[in-house]
């Protein structure tokens, strides 16, 4: 019970401050459509974050990581799990590690050298995004010293070029959204409502991979992952209804949810690599950078 109360903690921390910039973004373009379908994507939205995105995506993964069991078989293992699959999976689980750390740790990297940011946690001198090519220069260093490394097998190697490819093409469909927000929030496109819907749910369904493969840092069970993802998707759904602006006033929020996964990028990858780092330190480096960001913020609000 413990355990499960730790996971579920620390998941739904993480989803729920991971997933700021997601419902930042919500918010304003709902703020252009009419109250109809804003009701409609709130309750949509709930359905597909909740039960659908946060449910298919981890199947998947454990489906394609341990493709024996079938995909029934991996379904199954939201209800039970036979000794069998869960047996194999746990050998399966290096190769859901550095996937999912490649992903997280360029995550990291892309905000620390390609956004610009407030300085915590930071360097000053990174705040500004003129640092592009360490970035690029990064993220191929690791791509080769992983290959390097996992050279002996094969489905490892693999797998961290999967992370890393997965990165990619969803940095580049990214590039492309941010390109559409900016633009529905002048004001200089005239598409439907039901046009900017259908743009809130697929850039829902991209921002919620990151919390699904981030979740793979806690744990590999897929019940504690639908718990601990659906809870943090509702409180950001909460979130988005009633006060993003006043939680965009947090300014350091995103500093400490893009620090911790930056940890937990590192952590996976450790882990996958043979390294044994106790389970409860993803829920641990969490809760603090989380909480020393959220304190910080709370000061600078006051002074304010």
């Amino acid at each position: 019970m413990w355990n499960f109360f730790i996971v579920v903690l620390g998941l739904v921390v993480f989803e729920a401050v991971n997933s700021i910039d997601n419902a930042i973004i919500n918010a304003h373009v709902l703020k252009t459509m009419s109250k109809k379908w804003r009701s409609l994507f709130l309750f949509w939205g709930i359905i597909s974050a909740v039960f659908i995105v946060r449910g298919i995506f981890p199947l998947l993964v454990v489906w394609i990581s341990a493709p024996e069991i079938g995909f029934l078989g991996a379904l199954q293992m939201f209800f039970h799990s036979d000794p069998y699959s869960a047996e194999l999976l746990e050998s399966r689980k290096s190769l859901i590690l550095i996937a999912a750390g490649v992903f997280l740790l360029l995550l990291y990297l892309h905000w620390l050298f390609l956004e610009e940011k407030i300085p915590f946690f930071v360097p000053e001198k990174l705040i500004k995004p003129n640092f592009g090519i360490w970035f690029f220069a990064c993220a191929a260093i690791i791509l080769v010293g992983l290959l390097y490394l996992s050279r002996y097998s094969p489905l490892l190697m693999l797998s961290a070029a999967v992370g890393n490819a997965t990165f990619f093409i969803l940095y580049g469909f990214r590039e492309q959204a941010a390109k559409h927000e900016k633009k529905l929030l002048s004001g200089k496109t005239h598409l439907s409502d039901f046009s900017k819907f259908i743009y809130l749910e697929v850039l829902d369904t991209s921002f919620s991979l990151d919390g699904v493969i981030g979740a793979f840092a806690f744990t590999t069970s897929l019940p504690l992952i639908l718990i601990g993802n659906g809870l943090g998707a509702l409180i950001v759904r909460e979130i988005t209804i009633k006060g993003i602006d006043k939680v965009a006033q947090y300014r350091f929020l995103k500093n400490g949810a893009m620090t911790s996964i930056g940890f937990l990028g590192i952590f996976m990858i450790f882990n996958s690599l043979g390294g044994r780092l106790p389970e409860y330190l993803p829920t641990l480096i969490t809760l603090f950078l989380v909480g020393l960001a959220f304190w910080k913020s709370k000061i600078l609000l006051k002074k304010a």
